[in-house]
């Protein structure tokens, strides 16, 4: 039973979009209209009660005096951070006449999680550059999609559900999984280990999933794939194969068994670190213990030059062993995996996107384009470019050449206060209505507060721009609540609505829900089945059997190998990357690295020393955290801080031919986020 609401209460969802963690949130609201207190809603089936530090630190966005409250045009030249205020009449204005100034393919958009915490802004940001015929880009390319595009090589891109691992799984690999990206799923892992399920979790670092873990395996960065591929010989050689599953729902497993001779554990050890003898055990445990479920991270594990090959090779394990369509099996929950179920409607108006001279959603083709002054006007919305994009300081130095710079957002932050020209206040998840979907559940976010000062919802400020430039058909419904109508349309064979969602309790199951895909095959691949050779990854170019490029070899003069990622402080990078909030910034003040006492203790650094990353780059200073929860040779730091991908590579990782040719949906246009460095103590 869902509770009323009392009329000082308004139930919502936690506006960090940390998918498919998506907490519901219950808000206090003051007779004068404002925000008085946070709590997590006990009726939200996915969280429960649940909020962690970020969603508790979301009490002090709406009323912080460091917000954008009116629109603002740089008064000075790019660096100087200063500022003049400005009416929504003269800034809309401006950014119209730079538009019609130019060729609308040398416009572009680019957006980041920011821009629709409301879980309704994507496919009207992406409608507004489809019909305006401008570059609009995929953000998932920072994110998970590169994850996601291995897995799709494979055909395994759905996921069996954090319920259905509670309630079936014995045995959870967590590859890459760190529950600070979807700490909700962790009651339920705690709840399979109750019911006797074994846990192991596979990191380059002891993270906050090592504490439900019976087992802990460091391995070296960028090695995933030489493990998977070491499991996958055991589980041949010795037999240990699901022969009917291979039979009836998979292709290629003949060249598949005959191109693992190559990947004997030995070649797993010498890459990733674990004994061989370890390796065997794991994957006959795996194997043999069913139903066994391998829940593989959504974005940090990929962020390498060959990120799309752990994916492609993970994948092919429980097809393997018949794990695929059972109960407790499969792939568990991920960074944006794809619920089996009904979805949203596709209100993108991608097919009527006319002929032109388009630029993939692939980081170094825009990083390109940007460098030969292909772009008069950028406008982004909800992202901190800088922090954002690999070689963020090549990125810098080139976004001099783009004439126009727009920004809108909540907070300032580091690409705002440097390259901006022109700002719009964006309001924040109270002041505007929006929906947020988990793997099984869809709900309602209701307005709770008014915007503050002049801050405008961002719905409202594309249908402005678009009247203006005259942008036909980009919003052709009668309302906001209409359009939200037309965006829930599959659910429930359309009977599903906002008024219908609202009288509900704000909560609603996914229609056509199931915790366990794949349950009669139905893969994502040509063929209908798990491919374990794939001709279209022959088509793109890409090794049709799943395969492992072993990284760079050791540079004398940048001997560390390092790689970032997630923590319970910090999601994404608006908020000024979490700055902004002083919950947030309290609990972690400064950058941190991890190092191993035997890297450390050469380099005279001690822990809690102030350090210098460096490489032929950037340079990054952070706090010295020396522990052995990491392997010798690697350091670590959280993602997300000022100056951080300074260092790392901008490599593209695919071809954009390749990029784009697998599945509209994954676009595989990540670059490198992988450098090698050096550290050292900072100069005092």
């Amino acid at each position: 039973m869902i509770s009323a609401m009392p009329s000082t209460l308004v139930r919502t969802m936690c506006p960090m979009n940390c998918h498919p963690t998506y907490c519901g949130m219950l808000v206090e609201v003051s007779e004068d209209g404002r925000l008085q207190g946070i709590k997590g809603d006990s009726d939200n089936p996915d969280s429960r009660g649940f909020l962690c530090i970020r969603g508790r630190a979301a009490a002090e966005i709406p009323h912080n005096g460091l917000r954008l409250t009116q629109p603002l045009v740089r008064d000075g030249g790019r660096g100087e951070d200063r500022w003049r205020a400005v009416s929504w009449s003269e800034a809309l204005d401006r950014i119209v006449a730079a538009v019609a100034a130019t060729r609308r393919e040398r416009v572009g958009i680019w957006f980041g999680h920011g821009a629709h915490v409301t879980g309704i802004n994507r496919p009207l940001l992406m409608r507004f550059g489809h019909l305006g015929g401008m570059q609009v880009w995929n953000p998932a390319i920072v994110c998970w999609a590169m994850g996601a595009y291995g897995l799709a090589l494979t055909g395994v891109v759905e996921t069996n559900t954090k319920e259905d691992m509670a309630a079936h799984s014995r045995l959870i690999i967590l590859w890459g999984a760190n529950l600070a990206s979807q700490p909700t799923t962790a009651p339920h892992l705690v709840e399979a280990r109750r019911r006797g399920a074994r846990v192991i979790a596979i990191d380059v670092r002891r993270a906050e999933a090592s504490r439900h873990a019976d087992e802990t395996w460091l391995i070296r960065p960028g090695t995933d794939a030489a493990l998977a591929l070491g499991m996958a010989h055991v589980i041949v050689a010795e037999g240990l194969c699901a022969r009917d599953f291979i039979s009836t729902q998979t292709v290629g497993y003949e060249a598949y068994a005959k191109h693992l001779a190559r990947f004997p554990p030995e070649c797993g050890q010498a890459e990733s670190e674990p004994p061989a003898e370890k390796i065997r055990r794991l994957a006959r445990e795996y194997a043999t213990t069913k139903p066994a479920m391998i829940v593989v991270g959504g974005a940090s594990m990929y962020k390498h030059r060959h990120g799309w090959q752990p994916g492609r090779a993970i994948a092919t394990l429980p097809a393997l062993t018949g794990q695929l369509g059972l109960a407790g099996g499969g792939l568990g929950p991920r960074h944006r995996a794809f619920p089996t179920g009904d979805h949203f409607a596709d209100l993108t108006a991608t097919e009527r996107r006319p002929a032109g001279p388009w630029v993939p959603s692939h980081m170094s083709s825009i990083a390109r384009l940007i460098k030969d002054g292909g772009l008069d006007v950028l406008l982004t919305a909800g992202t901190d470019m800088l922090n954002s994009f690999s070689d963020a300081g090549a990125l810098e130095r080139d976004l001099a050449r783009v004439g126009l710079i727009v920004a809108y957002d909540v907070f300032a932050n580091d690409t705002i206060r440097r390259v901006a020209d022109i700002v719009l206040p964006g309001t924040v998840w109270l002041e505007d209505l929006g929906f947020k979907e988990t793997a099984t559940h869809f709900y309602l976010m209701d307005k709770a507060l008014e915007p503050a000062g002049e801050c405008r919802p961002f719905i409202p400020v594309l249908r402005d721009l678009a009247d203006r430039l005259s942008i036909e058909d980009f919003f052709p419904w009668g309302s906001l609540e209409a359009y939200m109508d037309a965006l829930i349309a599959p659910q429930r064979d359309g009977t599903l609505t906002v008024a219908r969602l609202r009288a509900m309790g704000g909560i609603a199951e996914r229609s056509g829900l199931s915790h366990v895909p794949y349950r009669a095959g139905g893969y994502a691949t040509p063929s209908g089945k798990v491919e374990f050779y794939a001709e279209r990854a022959h088509a793109l170019g890409l090794p049709p059997l799943p395969d492992y490029t072993p990284p760079e070899p050791d540079d004398p003069a940048f001997p560390l190998e390092f790689r970032q990622g997630r923590e319970l402080t910090a999601f994404h990078s608006f908020y000024d990357n979490g700055r902004a909030l002083p919950t947030l910034a309290r609990a972690e003040p400064h950058a941190e690295l991890w190092m191993h006492p035997a890297d450390a203790g050469p380099r005279g650094i001690v822990a809690g020393a102030r350090i210098e990353l460096t490489n032929g780059r950037g340079r990054f200073e952070a706090v010295a955290r020396v522990t052995e929860d990491i392997l010798p040779g690697v350091v670590w730091a959280r993602d997300g801080w000022p100056g951080l991908n300074t260092l790392t590579s901008g490599e593209a990782c695919l071809a954009p031919e390749a990029s784009e040719g697998l599945d509209p949906r994954i676009p595989g246009g990540q670059s490198g986020y992988d450098a090698r460095v050096e550290v050292r103590p900072s100069p005092a």
